[in-house]
């Protein structure tokens, strides 16, 4: 087992490289940014990512996901981070934002990252490599983590709009949202097993259950939907005020594994764009084939972050080291 962790961790990072030099981004972000200038930089991420995941493990969804709807906005330039103030509504409380987590773990981490290396380490590149570290602390690999991301200062909700994969959406909307960031169907498939660790608010699916909602088949409950599932989520949100949140992934909720692509193909996909992965040829070949293959899932995962975590980056003269990430 240990050899072909190895092996695993060897093809990683000659992928990593490989893309890296495709995408003309070697010179701007590489793996051991920080060796020099904030050599503790990674080993304080861990730890603070480690003790916060140790208390709260839904906290390692909760990074993940900050990492992606940062991404998806202005590029990976932790925008996301920053509060709202009189004059400007910022992205995180957007609609789509408002349920994230993490922040104050965020907070810990640059807190301690500028006590050891003052105005080096962007909050950027914490939140990559938070991204990182939570999913190796569920059970997915390690991966390496190319950095040199500079921080952005405009954090704007309206910025949100069109940007963030609603959960309603089809094959044929993720691909198009996904290929406006430079990433491919492929990547949209294998990024949406992030979808194996966390929970999702019963709002975000409710539609699928009863004839109260709008679904594919024109009303009723979802027909692309196990019928056992969906009395399961009934009891689970009876409605009214209360919306209360669901593990997004049955089989194994708190564990980094195919346990989703599984769920996807037992027509148990909790959100309508998990399940519409079913629904096309291409796509439906991938989730089968990472059902059954979780070492190629693990493997794809770390290489389409890394391809994510490359999407509208600050480098260089551009951007700047926030000192305070939720201050512009």
């Amino acid at each position: 087992m240990a050899v072909q962790r190895m092996v695993l961790v060897y093809l990683q990072v000659a992928a990593v490289a490989a893309l890296l030099a495709a995408t003309g981004l070697r010179a701007q972000l590489r793996v051991g940014f920080y060796d020099r200038s904030c050599p503790a930089a990674e080993i304080i991420v861990q730890q603070e990512v480690s003790k916060a995941v140790g208390a709260n493990p839904g906290l390692a969804a909760g990074l993940l996901r900050l990492h992606f709807h940062d991404c998806f906005v202005r590029g990976c330039d932790a925008s996301v981070l920053i509060d709202s103030t009189k004059g400007n509504t910022a992205e995180k409380d957007a609609g789509p934002n408002t349920s994230l987590r993490g922040f104050e773990v965020v907070d810990r981490i640059k807190a301690r990252v500028e006590q050891a290396c003052a105005g080096v380490v962007s909050c950027a590149d914490i939140l990559a490599f938070a991204a990182r570290d939570s999913v190796a602390l569920a059970g997915g690999n390690a991966y390496q983590v190319p950095a040199g991301r500079r921080d952005g200062a405009v954090s704007r909700a309206s910025d949100t709009g069109g940007n963030l994969p609603p959960p309603t959406a089809n094959v044929a909307q993720l691909t198009q949202m996904f290929g406006t960031k430079g990433l491919t169907q492929r990547d949209m498939v294998v990024l949406s097993g992030a979808h194996t660790i966390g929970s999702s608010h019963c709002s975000s699916f409710s539609g699928r259950l009863s004839s109260s909602g709008t679904t594919a088949g024109g009303g009723g409950q979802d027909p692309t939907m196990d019928p056992a599932y969906v009395a399961q989520l009934a009891r689970q949100c009876p409605g009214g005020k209360a919306d209360p949140m669901v593990p997004m992934d049955y089989v194994s909720p708190n564990a980094f594994d195919e346990g989703f692509y599984k769920g996807v193909m037992a027509n148990r996909g909790l959100l309508g764009s998990d399940q519409a992965l079913l629904s096309d040829g291409n796509t439906a070949v991938q989730v089968v084939t990472y059902a059954n293959d979780p070492a190629t899932f693990q493997s794809d995962f770390a290489a389409a972050m890394v391809k994510m975590g490359s999407v509208g980056v600050l480098t260089g003269s551009s951007g700047k080291i926030r000192g305070n990430c939720r201050v512009a």
